[in-house]
């Protein structure tokens, strides 16, 4: 077992959070119909999209962040209103901050050598990603854990590792003339997608890595 996996932590994701300002996971079910097709139709720019990712010991101790690459995905408006939307993520592009890597014994590329394995995203077998919305709702007043500037509650089905949990968070949605950007910052708990390595707890070794990953969306759609 890796010495970097155990002191270094677990995963995916995404926008970052202070080391003692951990969000609740949101709550992960089951797959749900994908919203339909509405309106106009915009591309994902994969060059002005990312997904970043933060994860971390237990305590917020030694995070760990970087980011994932958008293959391919888009957006639909009807009415001036985000109406659906999917994006591919590579997994292979996964990068670690060589920032969040401070210890004089550890290397941030060992670390990305490890999350692609077998003990986390298994890349050679599960090369991507997906999200794909479900719903998309105006925002409650009084909304905990919102990216700033939020306006919409989003729900989809993520998909990780061949498994589709549906995740449901604030963002932020942007709409202007031919354009849309959606932004959110949410935490889910990788045991959900079976990312079970470090999780557990009756072995002090692992039991200090957390579950839960922060994940930042910034996706960027216009007409072609």
């Amino acid at each position: 077992m890796k010495k970097i996996g155990v002191i270094a932590l677990a995963s995916l994701g995404l926008l970052l959070a202070s080391c003692g300002d951990k969000k609740e996971a949101a709550t992960a079910g089951q797959e749900q119909s994908v919203a339909e097709k509405q309106g106009e139709v915009l591309t994902v720019d994969t060059a002005a999209s990312k997904v970043n990712w933060k994860a971390f010991h237990k305590g917020g101790f030694a995070p760990r962040w970087g980011t994932l690459s958008v293959s391919t995905g888009e957006l639909s408006v009807a009415d001036n209103q985000l109406a659906s939307g999917e994006f591919v993520i590579d997994m292979k592009s996964i990068k670690v901050d060589p920032a969040s890597v401070t210890e004089k014994d550890k290397k941030y590329t060992d670390l990305e050598g490890h999350l692609k394995n077998a003990d986390f995203f298994n890349v050679e077998k599960f090369p991507t990603a997906d999200f794909k919305i479900t719903k998309v709702e105006d925002l409650a007043a009084g909304a905990q854990n919102a990216v700033e500037g939020a306006n919409k509650t989003v729900s989809g089905n993520l998909t990780l590792l061949g498994k589709t949990m549906n995740v449901t968070f604030p963002a932020k949605v942007d709409i202007v003339e031919k354009s849309a950007t959606l932004k959110a910052q949410f935490t889910v708990n990788r045991a959900d997608w079976g990312i079970k390595f470090g999780t557990d707890e009756t072995d002090p070794a692992e039991w200090m890595i957390s579950k839960d990953i922060e994940i930042g969306i910034d996706v960027k759609a216009a007409q072609k």
